[in-house]
């Protein structure tokens, strides 16, 4: 290949690179780009090289890693903090339904359990729940004093989202809406 070739090579596979979510193999870069799988192995070891500063250029803040039999562009692990709280800030991710319909029980219901939880919605919500805990939604508000298991319960951030000085000030729940325990006892017996 000529410089010109291995240049245009480089930048297709960083074209690439830069949109995937998921690590991409060796073979499926390859294939993509029509050419064999050893000049897009030396592609990829020129492009790491070059990021992590051992070519002409500077270290970069982001870095090519190997993970997951494939690979993908990573931001450098020393600006992670910085990058989190950036994302966090200035694009806060939209929840989905289900995280939207969780945290309201958890809202209503606290403290709670994920158990509780789980047979109200009639759904598993261990990554739900996850996903909340991790953007600073809810929080461990105590355990079970019967089961040990842990109670959740919403955040001073939850409230400054929802532009609410207390829990106090939402809505009230419909007067008509199952709670999820309707016949729970009769059922037991």
């Amino acid at each position: 290949m000529t410089d010109e070739e291995t240049r245009h090579t480089m930048q297709r596979l960083e074209s690439l690179l830069i949109v995937t979510e998921e690590p991409v193999s060796l073979m499926g870069l390859a294939t993509t780009l029509g050419l064999p799988v050893a000049k897009v192995r030396a592609a990829v070891e020129t492009l790491t090289a070059d990021y992590n500063g051992e070519l002409e250029g500077p270290e970069r803040g982001f870095e090519l890693r190997e993970t997951a039999g494939g690979y993908r562009l990573y931001v450098r692990e020393t600006f992670d903090d910085l990058v989190t709280d950036f994302v966090h800030r200035e694009s806060p991710a939209k929840l989905s339904q289900a995280a939207l319909e969780t945290l309201a029980v958890i809202a209503y219901r606290q403290p709670i359990s994920r158990g509780a939880i789980a047979s109200i919605r009639a759904v598993n919500v261990d990554s739900v729940v996850r996903t909340l805990a991790n953007r600073g939604l809810i929080t461990e508000a105590g355990s079970d004093p019967e089961t040990g298991a842990v109670l959740w319960g919403t955040t001073d951030m939850l409230l400054e989202h929802l532009g609410v000085q207390s829990l106090s000030e939402l809505p009230p729940i419909a007067p008509l809406l199952d709670d999820g325990n309707n016949d729970f006892d009769e059922a037991v017996l």
